[in-house]
């Protein structure tokens, strides 16, 4: 059964809020002393929320005063009794209050950290705020005994160890800095940045790198083939800049994260912002090229914070499209079936908006591949396409 998508934050009506999770479903079985609530979606609401499922279904059981139990292997979320979907909505509703939006901003962009004083932190990567939750609600007891599987021992505002990471958020995840530089966004991968500069001086690791290059005859001529091979692959686009060649700022963009896919998202941020090509669509289609391999899927969550940075406007969806037509279309074609998990990663992780995907999954165009690879790759796409029109339907239901 599907379910229809819906605001985290049901008391905001904005129909082009960023933060959206699964309606939460349910299921009745069993009959007398033995009927049970099922909830069967639990693990992608939790998802959403970047929190275990555990911690909401627990929450249930404690607001309900019912015992709760959880079958992880087999994704089977149970509270005892018989509880309707609007009453558990409501719930819901209390869960995300107390334990996942930020108390400052309001924001569900939170990872939740336990203080060396075993308190419970909201560390929220929009405004920077960290925010106690209350301590006293039974659910707490069941958080310091169950931490979030990557959650480290965190320090709080007062003084502390190391910087936690939770969930979708691991990649991303520093503690906010005193002031900013600039005045610009606030959200993690520019404060990382900025925190990676404040530290470079004359003693740090960069100073102290070996910046020789193999200068051979051999080696200059495999550069030379393996930037060639790169760049063949690299097909722009129509763009208001002209230089397209293995040596223009998109040329060695691309090459640079094919060569160092393993540098972190900041580094590959850097990388741009020193071509002065990070703003540039262009170079979002060179990135997904360049850094993305028959890996993708493991590849996209840690990369996601880099994304949301860079993809600001419908053109640089669309460059990211085509980057990834190019890549399961040309690159790795064995990754044609996994499009529609493809784009569900990058739709969920707020860098692909429903209408944008909808208008290209709908639209066949030789921009960046030749009109067969275009139709298998779009063709590819169509499970994703119609959970999207199903979820939307949904919706309107609802309402």
């Amino acid at each position: 059964m599907a379910a229809g998508i819906v605001n985290i934050r049901r008391d905001v009506d904005d129909k082009f809020y960023r933060y959206r999770m699964p309606l939460l479903l349910t299921k009745i079985e069993g009959k007398g002393n033995g009927i049970k609530t099922v909830v069967p979606n639990m693990s992608d609401v939790a998802r959403a929320l970047s929190r275990p499922p555990t911690y909401p279904t627990k929450f249930f059981g404690c607001e309900l005063g019912a015992q709760t139990s959880f079958d992880e292997k087999n994704d089977r979320y149970i509270v005892n009794g018989a509880h309707d979907a609007t009453k558990l909505r409501e719930l819901l509703d209390g869960f995300i209050d107390k334990f996942v939006l930020c108390k400052s901003c309001k924001n569900p962009e939170t990872d939740l950290i336990i203080t060396k004083q075993d308190e419970i932190i909201r560390d929220c990567k929009a405004c920077g705020e960290r925010t106690g939750v209350d301590m006293r609600h039974k659910l707490t007891t069941f958080i310091l005994k169950n931490p979030p599987k990557t959650s480290k021992k965190g320090r709080s505002k007062k003084g502390g160890a190391d910087s936690p990471t939770n969930g979708a958020h691991a990649e991303a995840a520093t503690p906010p800095l005193d002031g900013e530089l600039d005045g610009e966004s606030d959200d993690e991968l520019t404060r990382r940045i900025k925190a990676e500069a404040a530290d470079l001086n004359s003693e740090s690791k960069l100073a102290k790198e070996d910046w020789s290059v193999d200068t051979s005859e051999e080696a200059v001529k495999a550069r030379t083939k393996a930037a060639e091979s790169l760049m063949a692959n690299l097909a722009l686009g129509d763009d208001d800049d002209d230089d397209e060649g293995v040596d223009s700022p998109y040329g060695q963009l691309g090459i640079w994260v094919r060569d160092n896919r393993d540098a972190g998202p900041v580094d590959v941020y850097k990388k741009a912002e020193d071509l002065g090509i990070a703003k540039k669509h262009k170079a979002v289609q060179v990135i997904v090229q360049g850094l993305f391999d028959e890996d993708i899927l493991k590849q996209i969550p840690s990369n996601a914070a880099l994304f949301k940075k860079m993809v600001t406007s419908e053109k640089h969806q669309k460059s990211l499209l085509g980057g990834l037509e190019r890549l399961v279309g040309l690159t790795h074609p064995d990754l044609i079936p996994a499009v529609p998990k493809i784009l569900m990663e990058f739709y969920q992780a707020d860098v692909l908006e429903e209408a944008v995907i909808t208008q290209w999954g709908t639209h066949v165009s030789k921009k960046y591949v030749d009109r067969e690879t275009s139709k298998k790759v779009r063709k590819a796409s169509e499970p994703f396409l119609k959970w999207l029109e199903e979820a939307e339907d949904d919706e309107s239901d609802d309402e």
